[in-house]
């Protein structure tokens, strides 16, 4: 199984323009690229981390390969987006917290999942974007923690956060 033990693919979800590319780059290399190039369907990352349960493995940890999805945004690459779903073990649900039609659009891409996801119950994240902006805010993050507890994502296995 190569150098991993584990192979785990997140597909991040949201409108186009939402930060979802540079998330992805700046969680697995760290890099943030300043100016905007719209994803032309579908486009991955990969990082490898090591999960240290304290069990197995001779005490080294197990090694996780995680291929983080990026998807197009624009309605037109929709039906292209939704083929990834199934292969998907868990979502990243992104919103641009200076844009209130994103957060709003937030339970439309859950409904674009629920119908396409390969299982009742996938992991999902709802993630609050672009928080380096602060002065330009329009979801708050009261607000943002509220969806997700109406959702029924601020479990163990689903969350909202915010990203810079």
């Amino acid at each position: 199984m190569g150098d991993y033990d584990y192979l785990i693919k997140f597909l991040a979800l949201g409108d186009s323009g939402v930060g979802k590319t540079s998330f992805l780059h700046r969680y697995t290399d760290n890099t943030f690229i300043a100016q905007f190039i719209s994803t032309v369907g579908i486009d991955f990352k990969e990082k490898k981390v090591v999960y240290k349960s304290g069990r197995g493995y001779g005490g080294r940890g197990q090694r996780v390969l995680l291929q983080l999805w990026d998807t197009a945004g624009q309605e037109r690459f929709r039906s292209l987006t939704t083929a990834f779903f199934r292969d998907a073990m868990g979502f990243i649900l992104i919103f641009d917290i200076t844009n209130e039609q994103s957060f709003l659009n937030i339970r439309d891409w859950l409904s674009q999942l629920k119908i396409h996801a390969y299982c009742e119950t996938p992991d999902i994240i709802i993630c609050g974007n672009k928080s380096d902006l602060e002065n330009r805010r329009q979801v708050s993050t009261a607000r943002a923690k509220q969806l997700a507890d109406q959702l029924g994502y601020s479990n163990k296995h689903s969350f909202f956060f915010q990203m810079h």
